[in-house]
């Protein structure tokens, strides 16, 4: 019997995404005993600040990828969202889980469609992007900063003291609190973060056992799309205060990727959408980064 340990954060919703890949391994390979770990990262520690103030996206999953390294753990769980676009040198990505909704929901008391978006609002984000995604539906819109888990940020307006916040479709469904939603952002109107939606299985590289255990919960399509949105990320240099939005989609063998990028100052928008073959994936994400740096100019700073 193969004995394996998955590590990742304690939150309901890293949990949640956790009991969803022991599911699909034990459906995959029968003769496994599965042993969870929970690790507390950076960015649960320090939850009252920003994050682009403690040392970026890497904060939800540097602890987990020790563990990983130093063989405390066999597998770890992320949120694609939350992890670095160039992975650790003895690490990979061995299977993407299919994707969850991609897009981002608004959750009020006060505010169900979109048109009620006025300037007497305020919303809580920890996010850039959505920040001046939402600026962009109206510059006098209120954002404020807002971190913690689902369940502490939703009893933020339960208590009225937001208007609304923005959490992504995937975690609310995830957790279960559909019922919690006000109305959800087509992609048109807020390009969600690249991986949004995304549960992605980590290994070692030299595990060959565990590699072999986990490509069999691998979604092709999920791992495509990935696979493009996060080589643009990559091409343009984005970190955690790169405000940049990307979605890849396949249609009949075709992939199609629309990214959005925000200038530095966060006053103009830089959008770019190319399709092609699902197989050139890299090259599609590669060649969309490329394209948004050219239309940026000096007024995007490569990191």
């Amino acid at each position: 019997m193969n004995k394996i340990t998955i590590g990742a954060r304690g939150s309901k919703l890293s949990q949640a995404y956790v009991s969803k890949v022991k599911s699909l391994i034990l459906e995959n390979s029968k003769d496994t005993d599965i042993h969870i770990k929970t690790i507390k990262t950076s960015g649960d520690i320090h939850q009252n600040i920003k994050i682009s103030e403690i040392g970026g996206k890497n904060l939800f999953c540097k602890e987990i990828e020790e563990n990983l390294i130093e063989n405390n753990i066999d597998i770890a769980v992320h949120s694609l969202k939350d992890m670095e676009s160039v992975e650790h040198k003895d690490l990979i990505i061995g299977a993407f889980i299919k994707r969850n909704d991609p897009r981002d929901t608004l959750v009020s008391k006060k505010i169900k469609k979109l048109s009620e978006l006025n300037s007497n609002i305020t919303i809580g984000s920890s996010s850039r992007r959505r920040e001046l995604q939402l600026k962009r539906i109206n510059k006098k819109i209120s954002v404020v900063n807002l971190r913690g888990n689902i369940d502490t940020r939703i009893q933020k307006v339960e208590e009225k003291k937001l208007d609304a916040i923005i959490l992504a479709a995937a975690g609310i469904k995830s957790l279960k609190l559909e019922n919690k939603i006000s109305f959800i952002f087509e992609t048109n109107e807020i390009l969600p973060a690249v991986g949004q939606g995304i549960i992605a299985v980590q290994c070692r590289k030299d595990d060959k056992l565990i590699i072999d255990i986990i490509k069999k919960i691998n979604d092709r399509e999920t791992s495509l799309c990935a696979k493009a949105e996060r080589k643009m990320l990559q091409t343009i240099g984005g970190d955690c205060e790169t405000a940049v939005g990307g979605l890849a989609e396949i249609y009949n063998n075709n992939l199609k990727l629309k990214a959005q990028l925000f200038s530095d100052l966060g006053d103009e928008s830089f959008e770019y959408e190319l399709t092609g073959r699902d197989v050139d994936a890299s090259h599609v994400g590669k060649a969309v980064g490329e394209k948004l740096l050219s239309l940026a100019g000096k007024k995007f700073k490569k990191k």
